[in-house]
């Protein structure tokens, strides 16, 4: 029984944190939020059901992520969000203390990274190894990271798009760059509040993109009806929005997402660059789902790219594996701090 409580992986995200127990596989998978209140600085809820609350709470009441870009924005909410995370992962079974891999963006600094695993310590870890995600997501797509070719992998979450070439169980040329899903997503709210004076919050704008966004525009649009408040009545009022008037808003988000790419080719050896043209962009995370994103890569690299079996879970998968080998990785990949 010890043997699947004293080892957790957890993937922690700016937008959804998740936890691998091995033996069990993802057992969490919940929203990197917490609700605290202002009056004597509690924490009421973490996970679902302070998202829940976003934008339904009254003033003494602050729902936020502590997770700002992939990396700590704030320390104490962070490590009471580990601690939470841990326990219910836990169960029953909390009085062990588990050993716990974390993963961080590729572009971490040192500073970060020790945050990191303070935190996880302080919120109960016996032992915190971290591991920089790209490394992770491409375990969990099933690429064999040991050999001597190049994989380049693309990890797109809501904070960070993360994108490095890995060879010989290390990576080779990585950047890191803060652009993702959040920030498509305030584009798309900010386009919906200038075409249709209309104001709508993070969660609605987050529904379009995954619903009728695309990051190219289509002969045969989309359709979806949303609510929002009206910003000169300030009284609700429903709007149709469709997918090209989406593909415009976000431009701006994904033309830094391809210069990342170009920018990891330009650091690439020819000898990894000419593996990469043969085996494809390997594209994991959640927003690396947005319709026509591989197309747009192709079109811009002339690299062909798909994206990985359950991209959303290949980095916390990724921790899985590295936990039950931990001998394998831990040469090239892990750092560890008690």
């Amino acid at each position: 029984m010890s043997f699947f409580t004293k080892k957790l992986g957890i993937d922690l995200g700016t937008a959804n944190t998740l936890v691998y127990a091995p033996g069990r596989g993802v057992i969490l998978n919940e929203p990197s939020v917490v609700a605290v209140s202002e009056i004597d600085n509690k924490i009421l809820a973490v996970g679902l059901e302070a998202k829940e609350m976003i934008g339904r709470t009254p003033e003494s009441i602050i729902t936020y992520r502590p997770m700002k870009d992939g990396v700590i924005a704030d320390y104490k909410v962070t490590e009471a969000m580990l601690r939470y995370f841990i326990n219910k992962a836990l169960g029953k079974w909390n009085f062990f203390k588990p050993e716990v891999i974390v993963s961080v963006p590729a572009g971490v600094t040192s500073t970060e990274r020790r945050a990191v695993i303070e935190a996880t310590i302080k919120a109960g870890a016996k032992k915190a190894f971290i591991v920089k995600e790209p490394i992770l997501a491409a375990i969990g797509a099933g690429v064999k990271i040991e050999e001597p070719g190049g994989h380049m992998i693309v990890d797109i979450g809501g904070g960070t798009i993360d994108v490095a070439v890995i060879s010989l169980g290390g990576i080779v040329a990585s950047t890191s760059v803060k652009c993702a899903g959040d920030k498509m997503n305030r584009a798309i709210a900010d386009a919906i509040k200038r075409s249709s004076n209309l104001f709508v919050g993070d969660k609605t704008a987050e529904d379009i993109k995954i619903q009728i966004g695309s990051a190219l525009p289509l002969e045969e649009e989309l359709i979806m009806e949303i609510r929002g408040r009206d910003f000169i009545s300030g009284l609700p009022r429903s709007v149709e929005v469709r997918t090209n008037e989406i593909a415009r808003a976000i431009t701006k988000e994904l033309r830094e997402m391809v210069k990342a790419i170009k920018v990891v080719f330009q650091d690439t050896p020819p000898e990894l660059s000419a593996d990469i043209i043969q085996r494809g962009i390997i594209m994991t995370g959640g927003s690396s789902q947005l319709r026509n994103l591989p197309e747009l890569i192709y079109r811009r690299t002339g690299v062909r790219a798909h994206v990985a079996k359950d991209p959303f879970f290949c980095v916390v998968k990724g921790t899985g594996i590295a936990l039950q080998h931990v001998n394998i990785y831990k040469r090239s990949v892990i750092s560890k701090y008690r």
